[in-house]
């Protein structure tokens, strides 16, 4: 007899129970899963940038509200008979200027050179600038000029990652310049202009982590905090400070810049302030212009001063580890306005060894 409740077979209760369990294991895998992507995430997120304390230099206000840092030195403003904005390499700052190092003051001072050395967006006391693009800081270095009251025309000088910088300069403010320096000049390796033969054998002679540290800056740029900062992998050579990269000429002149080094709050402010606000709005932001994508290369560029005397020198160290030169011979083959010079046995640095400061500013102004 029947009591009215229904059974089921004792293989379909079995069924039910490996059902609920099945699904209950994807509920907690999609969990985990979710969490890991969430984590995975976040590592990828640079942190804000380090507020500022106390200012070490004066700044200006630009037209957006940012805030550009800037040192002056040689001859005053007033009496200068040139004017030239520096703008540094990558991972350093307004402090560490060659012209600084390298120049005699005599040869400033008869040629009555005056500079200003700026801390670039995110380095230094400059404050960073989320919307910066290749070219931004020529506009910025514009508005620099004006606010120091320089004149309709003055010269700009960049070393390494801001000798990349002179290139913005000559294509969007070409107008304002009297001439230009551009001193070991970082290369993207990815201008549509540059022969891939040629691109291709420089790459390869990178380091492999420098090789693939400008693959992410390049192609995956939001992951470049992250890869640069995980231990799982080799980082930028010039980041990690891997001596390979430096040549027995680089090593000799920065151990001679040291020496020169004598107030402790001089080497202090050397080491701490490019990366002051942080390494994101600095060093990884600066590889993901520098290695981005580009809306021109430098042989896109025409002779920029058609109507003037000005002139664009372009300096090289022929055993330099970092920037290649056959990319450079090549660019300034291609640029026949190009005053190009090529330091025999000179390494990156060679900019900061004796009397180079001096030999630069001397083929450019007594040129022009």
């Amino acid at each position: 007899m029947s009591d009215g409740k229904k059974s089921f077979p004792s293989h379909a209760r079995k069924y039910k129970l490996d059902y609920s369990s099945s699904g209950v294991l994807k509920i907690l895998l999609f969990v985990l899963f979710a969490e890991f992507c969430a984590w995975a995430y976040q590592t990828t997120l640079p942190p804000p940038p380090t507020k500022l304390g106390s200012l070490t230099s004066p700044r200006i206000k630009l037209r957006d509200g940012r805030h550009l840092s800037y040192k002056e030195s040689g001859v005053p403003k007033d009496e200068a008979k040139s004017k030239i904005i520096y703008v540094h390499c990558f991972d350093c700052s307004k402090y560490q200027d060659p012209f600084a190092f390298s120049a005699s003051p005599a040869v400033i001072e008869e040629l009555g050179v005056y500079i200003v050395a700026l801390d670039r967006p995110g380095y230094g006391e400059s404050d960073p600038d989320p919307k910066r693009t290749v070219k931004s800081l020529a506009l910025d270095i514009e508005e620099l000029a004006d606010e120091l009251n320089l004149g309709e025309k003055f010269y700009v000088a960049g070393y390494s990652m801001g000798g990349e910088v002179i290139w913005s300069c000559l294509k969007y403010i070409p107008h304002r310049l009297q001439g230009a320096i551009l001193i070991s000049p970082a290369v993207n390796y990815w201008w549509h202009n540059l022969p891939s033969n040629l691109t291709s054998e420089a790459y390869s002679r990178q380091l492999q982590q420098d090789q693939w540290s400008l693959r992410v800056a390049h192609y995956l740029p939001w992951l470049t905090y992250w890869w640069n900062t995980r231990s799982w992998f080799p980082g930028f050579s010039v980041i990690t400070q891997n001596p390979a990269v430096f040549s027995p000429a680089d090593v000799e002149v920065v151990a001679k810049l040291n020496a020169m080094i004598t107030y402790p709050n001089q080497a202090k402010l050397m080491q701490t302030q490019p990366r002051l606000q942080g390494e994101f709005e600095s060093i990884h932001r600066d590889m993901n212009i520098g290695w981005g994508k580009w809306e021109f290369d430098p042989l896109d560029l025409e002779i920029p001063f058609q109507n003037s005397n000005g002139s664009v020198h372009l300096w090289m160290g022929d055993e330099d580890r970092i920037v290649p030169v056959t990319l450079q011979r090549y660019i300034a083959q291609q640029l026949g306005w190009i005053k190009y010079h090529e330091v025999v046995g000179g390494g990156h640095t060679f900019a900061f060894a004796d009397d180079m400061g001096s030999d630069i500013l001397q083929a450019l102004l007594r040129v022009n």
